[in-house]
């Protein structure tokens, strides 16, 4: 599942197509994303990006793949690790479903 060569994979293409380093920041890209993906697309993001969370793989080895995958977002500007940085972006799509 974790190869970032791999473009059918959905948490791939969510990192790669949302926050690629032409991005002006990860907020406004999210944000982007949120007003203009459907609220269906945004539910399966939810469960993919949870079930990736969720999975078996070492924090170690996910924090990798979404710092590989995610290349627009500077992590040590967000002050977060990038599993942590991916638990807020999956609460502020929840927050966007209910409201879509």
């Amino acid at each position: 599942m974790l190869s970032s060569n791999k473009l059918e994979e959905p948490v791939f293409q969510f990192l790669a197509g949302t926050f690629h380093q032409d991005i002006d920041s990860p907020e406004e890209a999210l944000q982007e994303l949120i007003t203009e993906e459907s609220k269906e697309y945004l539910e399966s993001a939810v469960i993919f990006l949870t079930d990736f969370v969720g999975s078996d793989y070492s924090d170690i080895v996910k924090n990798e793949y979404i710092q590989e995958c995610a290349e627009g977002v500077y992590f040590p500007a967000t002050g977060l690790e990038p599993l942590d940085w991916i638990y807020q972006v999956i609460e502020q799509i929840r927050e966007a479903v209910k409201i879509k």
